[in-house]
């Protein structure tokens, strides 16, 4: 077998550059899916279960895209054609997921596209970052491969810092960071549209760049490794069994470590709207229920001839029919009071400056000194009050709970996945709510891009403390005490209600996020002897993946159990949750036994010549 070439630095680079847009596009996702769910309308004690996806996919394509791959001889290469279609499928999915709440679905229909997105973004983003993982091995001889991953790891940690800030960046130029309720602001779609951009652009340098080893040279350098397919496969329920203590003891570690993280990916939105920004709350209306029939859905219109199919719920929020005033009942679109303030607008009622509406519905107002009814002035104005539909109702009704509701060109209204119910004693209806944050504040949206900002900030903790862990003496002393500071950082971002200070919440989370990319998988590695390294390592990556999912599963039972009916639910005290869980896994770094490398692991190979096949 022949020694692999020496490479310059360009041609190291270029084989790992479009990792900056894979991990642009991982980062836009782990920093705003929640934030999109939310908007779309779904319930915070369901946050953790989109999120069983992500690892689910790492969990099943990695490997596969490995042994494939292993497999593939095609004129665009062996690892090449999974890096396209991956980055074809990301780059469409990227372009749709923001927009999920903006195609008139129904609240449960755009989770559900929501989730098939994610699905699909997740699965194409693995596939696209695994052949870059590969690439290196393929063609990177020992020598040169510690400086090869340190390009690909500031590649991943700028493409990092770029997704996260993009849309905190693009609320700076000017772009609406505020939405109707139940869209994405046009800060996150373009943040997204941009990701794609440059993850294209970044797939077509590669594609120019690389140029991949055909078999029979590939064979020259990997000892004939493209015969994989007659290869006998290991046990792997025997390679677990005959595992290292290693193995099981930095799991263990692993298990804390990655169920905090994904609890940070989940709550962090929600907890730092909650605590930093002063979120205003709303009651969301889930459904109408009269003891018998329950009515579900995005929008519910009276199609009772008096009303001509008039909507009196839309998303979440009941509609206002008009007002009362010294006992007598104005039908309104818009109310005005006291001259200029406007409490009422397209039936709609307007939100004060904090984010919350300026009046409750049959609720009497004070220091009326005047009232305009759609442009009329109400000269009897004692014990005013807005009133919505549903207050009014009585006797029999018929209502339609439609997902798309429009307006046809003679002016008709026009509804698409629509349901009929036919309600005896219309009186009896009532709501059935929870209390939520209300994702279509302006408070709400900038707490979203600050997080971006505090993820970024992490990143960047993350690479000066990964400069600081090979000083320390002892390994484990470095690996416990990033854990620790970690756990601090946790605990300190429920707590925090100064979005500055959170700033030191996730330069502390940066230091563990260094020590869990930086020692796990180099104490397993000084501990592995034989030809079963790469089966190992595989494995290994369950302990990253599968507490995630543990997590995502439990997180809404966790929630549940903190929570009060009729109160918001109190995400910042997953945060607390994730601090216990990464202090555990502090302790248990104690308990592992490190192995040496052999004396053949340090031999310094032999220089070989510069390669030109790249």
């Amino acid at each position: 077998m022949k020694t692999k070439p020496d490479l310059s630095f360009w041609k190291l680079w270029n084989l790992s550059f479009g990792f900056f847009g894979v991990q642009i596009a991982y980062a836009l996702q782990s920093a705003n899916v929640s934030r999109i769910f939310t908007t779309i309308g779904a319930d915070p004690h369901d946050l953790s279960y989109f999120w069983i996806l992500p690892p689910l996919m790492g969990l099943i394509v990695q490997p596969l895209v490995g042994m494939f791959s292993d497999r593939t001889w095609t004129r665009f290469g062996r690892r090449l054609p999974y890096l396209i279609f991956g980055a074809l499928v990301a780059i469409i999915v990227m372009c749709l997921l923001p927009n999920s709440g903006s195609f008139h679905f129904s609240v449960q229909d755009a989770i559900i596209f929501g989730l098939i997105a994610l699905m699909l973004l997740d699965t194409s983003i693995n596939m696209a970052m695994q052949p870059f993982k590969m690439l290196v091995g393929d063609m990177v001889n020992e020598k040169q491969k510690g400086q090869a991953y340190s390009i690909q790891s500031f590649l991943c940690n700028a493409g990092s810092v770029v997704g996260f800030l993009l849309p905190f960046i693009f609320g700076i130029i000017g772009l609406a960071n505020t939405a109707p309720t139940g869209e994405v602001p046009q800060t996150v779609i373009w943040a997204f549209y941009i990701g794609a951009i440059i993850l294209g652009i970044c797939v077509v340098y590669s594609l120019v760049k690389i140029k991949e080893w055909p078999p029979h040279v590939y064979a020259e350098y990997n000892g004939g490794e493209e015969k994989t397919d007659n290869k006998k496969s290991p046990n792997l329920f025997k390679l677990l069994v005959h595992a290292p203590t290693t193995f099981w003891t930095v799991g263990l570690v692993q298990f804390f470590c990655w169920f905090a993280f994904l609890f940070m990916w989940t709550y962090t939105t929600n907890t730092v709207a909650l605590k930093a920004f002063n979120t205003p709350t709303v009651e969301s209306v889930t459904a109408l229920s009269d003891g018998s029939e329950t009515i579900s859905g995005k929008n519910i219109l009276l199609t009772n001839e008096d009303y001509n199919n008039q909507m009196i719920l839309t998303h979440g929020t009941l509609l206002a029919e008009g007002v009362e005033a010294a006992g007598t009942f104005y039908p309104a679109t818009n109310v005005v009071i006291n001259g200029n303030d406007t409490i009422v607008k397209d039936h709609h009622l307007v939100l004060n400056a904090e984010g919350y509406a300026k009046v409750v519905f049959s609720k009497t107002l004070d220091n009326v000194a005047s009232l305009s009814v759609d442009g009329i002035e109400v000269s009897d104005i004692k014990d005013v009050k807005v009133v919505d539909y549903l207050s009014r109702l009585s006797g029999p009704a018929v209502l339609t709970s439609a997902a798309i509701v429009s307006t046809d060109a003679e002016g008709k209204t026009v509804t698409e996945d629509a349901k009929e119910y036919k309600i005896a004693d219309a009186s009896k209806l009532a709501p059935e709510s929870h209390t939520v944050l209300n994702s279509a504040s302006p408070q709400y949206n900038d707490a979203g891009n600050w997080v971006g900002l505090l993820y970024a900030v992490q990143a960047l903790a993350s690479v000066l403390w990964a400069v600081v862990l090979p000083r320390f003496k002892s390994r484990k002393f470095s690996y416990f005490l990033s854990l620790i500071l970690g756990a601090a950082g946790f605990v300190s971002m429920g707590f925090f209600t100064d979005p500055y200070l959170l700033f030191v919440s996730f330069i502390l989370i940066g230091c563990a996020w260094a020590a869990m990319l930086a020692w796990p998988f180099t104490i397993l590695t000084n501990s592995l002897k034989g030809g079963n390294i790469g089966a190992y390592l595989g494995l290994f990556n369950c302990t990253i993946c599968l507490p995630q999912i543990v997590a995502a599963l439990v997180g809404g039972w966790i929630l549940s159990f903190f929570s009060t009916p009729g109160q918001v639910a109190p995400e910042n005290l997953m945060m607390v949750v994730a601090g216990v869980a990464i202090a555990l896994g502090s302790l248990c770094v104690f308990i592992i036994k490190e192995g040496k490398p052999s004396p053949d692991d340090m031999k310094v190979q032999e220089t070989p010549e510069i390669s030109e096949n790249i």
